[in-house]
């Protein structure tokens, strides 16, 4: 039997084309290896292809994406369709034009570059994931899963592997609901949301730019007909891979360098406004008021009370927007307006938990005599599970490289909840700094992305030979 690292050579090369039955005797089998490998090969020899992580260019390419920021270092703001977040965009398909990538742009600025295959006409392997970044967030969260998966082709170039099927590495558009409060707008298009492509045509920012206008800022001149073009058949992808930091603390506290992850956490946001009277803040007596700013703090803490009582740590929930008018500090609020993130990975659990916070919402606009004018679910997405196709792929090229690794739950969404719509779907985590995540602190090791980008490398040669 040949050695378990020929085998793992024979994935890189071609696909096993280069077998004993073609003309190769074990001895050749064994000189290619060490020509590829960089050292003697055993028949006792159980480690796997050592796949060279170019990690001192990899964080160069971080901190240099880093820097196209509309906020100080160490912190990144880079919001959808910026100047800066143009400029990323140039960045990244400057990476993929010098690897030999075919580049191309969707309507509302997804970026494709794939490394055609030689049986082109198959379903793709795709990887990826989003460079947009909330306001004074960190420099890891989803570009380690765009610059990584780069370096992952990378890799595979460089030891002279050929893909059967093609291999492409996707720039999703506006990962961060921050300017119109949609998630994942991009891969949520390409998962075929309708009522999405409908209701960008009259979506606005808060500073009353729309959708279509900020877009055409950006070099994205949008028709109405073009948003249905985003949309994605069923069969263009054989399998899409993610790579992305926890956002949490459990693979570093455990000591765990990878995690497989099996299921993403149903998310919902909701948007709720109350309306009052307003007033002068001396003069109107309190029994006599109808403060629409402690309506939206009660609902806050209402919340907060529905979530934990839902019987499970999986339940979360958080106010991350509170906005008062006038907003002025000897003024009654007159109109408060929230924004609610709900998530759990039981979906019913969740749904239950939306309906009680729907119930107390109208309470207190009774109690407090303010209208509730609007409680608007904006999303209410299902949770995804991963392939096992993809997980076994993932648990195979982990053992070869000898990594541990822990199968888990992603509680935070990515653009691999849509792409589960429309291709069989895995994730692979890495740990991060004490979990840290969309704050400035945020940070992967070298040696840790190392390990993350060797598993999608040989994760997506796999499934590319299938």
């Amino acid at each position: 039997m040949l050695p378990s690292l020929f085998l793992l050579l024979l994935l890189l090369v071609g696909g096993g084309g280069a077998t004993a039955g073609h003309g190769h005797d074990d001895a050749a089998a064994r000189r290619t290896m060490e020509e590829f490998a960089g050292f003697p090969a055993s028949e006792s020899d159980g480690g796997a292809f050592p796949l060279r992580v170019d990690s001192e260019n990899l964080q160069r390419q971080i901190d240099e994406l880093a820097s196209f920021s509309d906020s100080p270092s160490p912190s990144v703001t880079r919001v959808l369709y910026s100047d800066k977040d143009v400029q990323a965009r140039r960045y990244i398909k400057g990476i993929m034009k010098q690897l030999g990538l075919v580049v191309r742009e969707d309507a509302v600025g997804n970026i494709f570059g794939r490394w055609v295959g030689s049986e082109a006409g198959l379903g793709a392997v795709a990887t990826g994931s989003h460079v947009d970044a909330i306001p004074f967030s960190g420099k890891y969260d989803g570009v380690v899963g765009v610059l990584g998966a780069l370096e992952a082709i990378s890799v595979l170039q460089r030891s002279g592997f050929q893909p059967k099927r093609s291999l492409e590495v996707i720039m999703f558009t506006s990962e961060e609901p921050t300017r119109f409060g949609i998630s994942c707008l991009g891969s949520r298009l390409m998962a075929g949301s309708k009522e999405l492509a409908q209701s960008l045509k009259g979506t606005f920012d808060n500073q009353n730019v729309s959708f279509v206008d900020a877009a055409d800022s950006a070099g994205y001149k949008i028709h109405p007909e073009d948003l249905h073009n985003v949309f994605l058949n069923q069969d263009t992808y054989f399998s899409f891979i993610e790579l992305h930091i926890e956002q949490g603390p459990i693979l570093e506290k455990e000591g765990v360098p990878i995690g497989i992850v099996t299921a993403i956490a149903a998310p919902a946001s909701i948007k709720v406004e109350f309306e009052g009277n307003g007033g002068h803040a001396g003069a109107v007596l309190m029994p006599a008021r109808n403060d629409a700013g402690l309506a939206a703090a009660e609902l806050a803490l209402a919340v907060e009370k529905h979530v934990l009582e839902s019987g499970s740590i999986d339940t979360v929930g958080t106010v991350g927007i509170l906005q008062l008018h006038p907003g002025a500090i000897n003024s009654i609020p007159s109109k408060s307006h929230l924004e609610i993130d709900l998530r759990d990975i039981d979906e019913k659990r969740r749904n239950d938990v939306i309906e009680k916070v729907h119930k107390s919402a109208i309470d207190i606009s009774k109690i407090r005599a303010v209208e509730l004018s609007e409680f608007k679910i904006v999303n209410q997405d299902p949770p995804a599970l991963s392939d096992k196709s993809v997980v076994n792929a993932m648990e195979f090229s982990a053992k070869q490289l000898g990594l541990q690794y822990k199968l888990m739950i992603s509680r935070a969404y990515h653009d691999s909840l849509f792409m589960a719509r429309i291709s069989p779907m895995g994730m692979i985590f890495i740990p991060c700094y004490k979990g840290y995540s969309h704050k400035p602190e945020e940070y992967a090791s070298p040696e840790d992305m190392a390990n993350g980008v060797q598993m999608l490398a040989l994760t997506m040669a796999k499934l590319s030979l299938e």
